[in-house]
C-alpha cells in the first residue's frame, strides 16, 4: 500500500502494543503539567475558578492529549519500523504526509480506535515532526511571535514572548524523548553529548543558537536553550518607531559608524546587542571590505562586501578548535576596513584593541556589562584574563585611544528593550579614563500595567567628536545636545 518508502524486508503489522483504552487509563506526566501551566506563578494573570461546566471541559481536554499523546508514541515506534528512513531524504513533504497519514490510518484501524479530522491532522503533523524535524519543539520554532524556547526538563518548557517569560502547553513525553531530540540537533552538527561531555553549543538549520546541558550535570532533566534566529532584518527605522531609541540618537549614531569611531555595544544578556549592532552596521558605505567574527554566526550585515567568519570548538578528541582569537588575528591578513565580533568575552580582546589602534577604524564589538563604566572595567579584566603583564594604566590607555564610544542596551523589567546610554570616552585624566554621556533614558515612573514609563534626554554635553563629523560633512545641528527640561 505505501511501497515507496515501505522497507522492503518489513514483515506483517505488528498487533497493537497499547490497547484502545490504555491512553484513557494510564494518565501521562507531561498532559497533568499542561493543565497545571495557567496556574504557576510564571503566568501574567492570577487563576480565576473554574466553573464545573469549565472543569468537565478541561477534563475532556486532558484525556484527549493523554490519548493522542499515547496514540502518537505507538504510531512512531510503527513508522520507524515501515518507513525505509534511508530514501527519505528524497521525499519531498507532501509525499510523505501523505506515506505517514496512510501508515498511521492502517494502524489506526487495525487498533480499532476512532478520531475525529481535527485530531487526525493533529496527529500526522506530530508525526512529521518526529521524522523530519524537532519533535515538540517544531510548532514553537514556526512561531513568528517566539524569540526565545527554554527547556527545563522533558514536562517544563518556556518561551519568551514580547520579552516575558511564559510557560507553555507542550511537552515531552519523558526524558529519552528530549534526549533522542537533542542527540538529533547535535549529531547534524557533528557533536554528541554524553556523561563525559555534558552540554554543547550548536546552530540549528535556520540559524537559530542552540545549547544544551544533560544529567548529570543538569539535576532534574536536560536543560535546552534556543536563540531563534530573526529573518526579518531590523532596520535603525524599525528600532525608532519600537521607541528603543530616538531619531535624535540615531542621527547620531550614523555620524559616528560612518566617521568610522569605534564602537563596543554593552548589555546584558537578551539587552538587544546584536540587534543593535546589526541596525548600526546599516550606516556602513557599501565601498568598505567587513569582516565579521562570531561564535555562533548571528549577525546580518546589509552590505555587499561581507566576510563572515566562525570559531569551531574541539573535537570529541579535544583537538581541531579555532578560537576568536585565531580568527581575529587571520582576519587582519586580510585586508579589512572594519572587524566587527559578535561578541569579546575572552583573551581575543587585546587582539581587538590592536586593531582598533593599528588603522581598523570603525571597529565593532559587543560585551557583556551593565553600564558603560562597568564595560570599561570588563574590557580591563579580560586584558587581564588574557595573561598579559601589562601596567593598569599602559592598559586604561589602550582602552582609551582603542575606544571611542559604548552604547548601552538594556531590558528593563517590563520586556522592554532601550539604549539607555550613549557615551563617548574621551582620553585619559591621570590614570583614569574619562568619559561623557551624550544621551541617556531618564525613567519617569511605572503605568498600572507595569508599563515603565520614560523619555530618552540629551545630557547638554556637545559631542567631543563635533569637529570630526563635520570635517567628514555630518553638521548635527546643535539641537539635538539640548536636554528637556
Amino acid at each position: 500500500m505505501f511501497s515507496r518508502f515501505k522497507k522492503p524486508e518489513a514483515g506483517p503489522a505488528k498487533p497493537s502494543l497499547v490497547p484502545v483504552g490504555a491512553a484513557q487509563a494510564a494518565p501521562k506526566a507531561p498532559a497533568q503539567t499542561v493543565v497545571k501551566a495557567p496556574s504557576t506563578p510564571v503566568a501574567p494573570k492570577a487563576p480565576v475558578p473554574k466553573t464545573p461546566a469549565e472543569a468537565a471541559a478541561a477534563d475532556k481536554d486532558r484525556k484527549r492529549k493523554e490519548r493522542l499523546q499515547e496514540l502518537k508514541v505507538e504510531l512512531h515506534k510503527r513508522l520507524l519500523e515501515n518507513l525505509n528512513l534511508a530514501a527519505l531524504e528524497k521525499a519531498s513533504e507532501t509525499q510523505l504526509k501523505a506515506e505517514i497519514a496512510a501508515i498511521s490510518a492502517e494502524a489506526l484501524d487495525e487498533m480499532a480506535v476512532a478520531l475525529s479530522a481535527v485530531d487526525r491532522a493533529t496527529l500526522h503533523q506530530e508525526l512529521y515532526d518526529e521524522v523530519m524535524g524537532l519533535g515538540p519543539l517544531e510548532p514553537l520554532l514556526k512561531d513568528e511571535t517566539i524569540s526565545d524556547i527554554l527547556v527545563n526538563g522533558p514536562h517544563r518548557i518556556f518561551v519568551e514572548r514580547g520579552g516575558k517569560l511564559q510557560l507553555s502547553d507542550v511537552t515531552f513525553k519523558d526524558e529519552r524523548h528530549l534526549l533522542r531530540i537533542i542527540d538529533k540537533i547535535v549529531s547534524a552538527v557533528g557533536r554528541r553529548v554524553d556523561e563525559s561531555n555534558p552540554y554543547c553549543d550548536a546552530r540549528l538549520a535556520d540559524g537559530s543558537r542552540f545549547n544544551c546541558m544533560v544529567p548529570p550535570v543538569a539535576v532534574d532533566g536536560s536543560l535546552v536553550s534556543i536563540r531563534k534566529f530573526k529573518k526579518d532584518k531590523l532596520a535603525i527605522r524599525d528600532l525608532v518607531n519600537f521607541g528603543a531609541f530616538t531619531e535624535e540618537m540615531a542621527l547620531y549614531l550614523e555620524a559616528a559608524v560612518s566617521t568610522r569611531l569605534n564602537i563596543i555595544v554593552s548589555g546584558g544578556t537578551g539587552s538587544g546587542k546584536t540587534t543593535t549592532l546589526n541596525a548600526l552596521s546599516s550606516f556602513i558605505d557599501n565601498t568598505e571590505r567587513v569582516l565579521t567574527i562570531e561564535d555562533t554566526a548571528e549577525l546580518q550585515l546589509q552590505q555587499i562586501h561581507v566576510g563572515r567568519m566562525e570559531s569551531r570548538p574541539p573535537n570529541v578528541e579535544g583537538k581541531g578548535a579555532v578560537t576568536q582569537r585565531d580568527c581575529l588575528r587571520n582576519a587582519l591578513r586580510m585586508r579589512p576596513d572594519r572587524i566587527i565580533v559578535g561578541e569579546t568575552r575572552g583573551e581575543e580582546v587585546i587582539d581587538m584593541l590592536q586593531a582598533m589602534n593599528t588603522g581598523h577604524d570603525g571597529s565593532m564589538t559587543t560585551i557583556h556589562a551593565n553600564n558603560p563604566r562597568d564595560g570599561v572595567s570588563r574590557l580591563e579584566n579580560m586584558v587581564a584574563m588574557a595573561g598579559i603583564e601589562m601596567p593598569l594604566k599602559a592598559v586604561r590607555s589602550q582602552i582609551a585611544s582603542a575606544v571611542n564610544l559604548i552604547v548601552q542596551a538594556s531590558r528593563l523589567q517590563d520586556g522592554s528593550r532601550r539604549m539607555t546610554s550613549i557615551t563617548e570616552i574621551t582620553g585619559m585624566e591621570g590614570e583614569v579614563i574619562s568619559m561623557q554621556e551624550v544621551f541617556r533614558y531618564e525613567r519617569l515612573g511605572l503605568a498600572p500595567d507595569g508599563k515603565i514609563i520614560g523619555r530618552f534626554n540629551a545630557t547638554g554635553v556637545r559631542s567631543h567628536y563635533s569637529e570630526r563629523f563635520k570635517q567628514w560633512g555630518f553638521n548635527l545641528p546643535p539641537s539635538i545636545y539640548e536636554p528637556i527640561h
